[in-house]
């Protein structure tokens, strides 16, 4: 597309996206994660994820302003040279981890001096270490290991559920009830990406250590839920604008969950349990469109059983609500105190 705009080109660069993304899109985020677990400690775990997924929203809401001053040909130019630079730099600098083994030795030294108390039941399972891809009988073991996994799978689905439902309704709702054009839509999208990569790179480290990720999932979801319900009662063209400033709470569900995950394995079995939430969530993606995009232009035509065009944005709210309700119960993994 860089080279080319013309429908053949179109076509060769849809084939190959969706070629590529099949391997590699969820991959790098789960790899990241995993990264990124290999080098924090756990009870830095929870900031240093917010961090990363700061600086990623942050990507985000970079390349969205420079698309609205770019020609479309230059857009792909420029995107594709940003994605060579960023495979050079990672082949140049970042190097290898050593698989979490120095900060295993550090969890070994700590529980020597600090006894960890936690329930058989809640103790973090340690799979041996995996010397192929796992099967799905050994993902779902792991995933109904505890009642914590099970709890931020349960979570993890139906958050995706209605965030996906929300951004899959919101656009058609906005235009049919307020006549909102696309640069309005996409000015909303970029209060969304400035608004969540500062809470993530502010908020989160600061609230992450006072409040613990159990306690900041539940503030969250609960952002998320009036996120979703402010939408679907939205009055006036400036609603939706207001309902976009809860985003710098809700966007802190995903830091929470892959968190609280990751302190539950152990340094071997960190990029397949961040795999594993990542399925869950791409699951969700993919069926909530089947169910919202029918649900919304039902709702919005002359056909709707009564009058409430929101219906469908609350519908999303109220996925979150179940997501909200069974993260109340979860236990997070006992955080052994970091000697360095």
């Amino acid at each position: 597309m860089a080279f080319n705009q013309t429908r053949p080109y179109f076509y060769a660069f849809y084939i190959a996206k969706t070629l590529t993304a099949m391997v590699s899109e969820g991959a790098m985020m789960c790899l990241s994660l995993a990264y990124v677990a290999d080098k924090v400690p756990e009870g830095r775990r929870a900031a240093a994820f917010g961090v990363f997924s700061g600086v990623c929203t942050a990507g985000f809401v970079g390349g969205t302003i420079a698309a609205r001053f770019l020609s479309v040909s230059s857009t792909f130019q420029v995107a594709t040279l940003a994605s060579v630079a960023a495979a050079v730099y990672l082949r140049a600098f970042v190097q290898e981890t050593d698989r979490g083994a120095s900060l295993l030795r550090e969890e070994e030294a700590s529980r020597l001096l600090f006894p960890p108390s936690s329930s058989p039941e809640e103790a973090s399972p340690r799979l041996p270490p995996l010397r192929k891809a796992p099967s799905l009988l050994e993902m779902a073991t792991l995933l109904t290991s505890s009642s914590t996994f099970t709890r931020a799978a349960v979570v993890t689905f139906f958050h995706g559920l209605g965030e996906t439902g929300l951004q899959t309704a919101l656009l058609y709702f906005l235009k049919a009830q307020f006549h909102y054009t696309k640069n309005q839509y996409a000015n909303l999208l970029l209060i969304i990406g400035i608004t969540g990569s500062f809470s993530q790179l502010t908020v989160m480290p600061l609230l992450a250590p006072k409040l613990g990720e159990q306690k900041l999932l539940v503030v969250a979801l609960t952002g998320s839920c009036v996120h979703g319900f402010l939408y679907s009662i939205a009055w006036s063209f400036w609603v939706p604008y207001l309902a976009a400033s809860c985003v710098i709470l809700s966007i802190l569900v995903g830091p929470c969950i892959r968190s609280i995950v990751s302190k539950k394995v152990g340094p071997s079995e960190q990029g397949m349990v961040q795999g594993c939430i990542t399925g869950i969530s791409s699951t969700a993606s993919v069926i909530s469109p089947l169910v919202f995009t029918p649900l919304t232009a039902w709702f919005l035509s002359e056909t709707a059983p009564f009058n409430f065009r929101g219906f469908s944005l609350a519908c999303a709210g109220f996925a979150t609500l179940v997501a909200l309700t069974m993260s109340i119960n979860m236990r997070p993994a006992e955080v052994q105190p970091d000697t360095r």
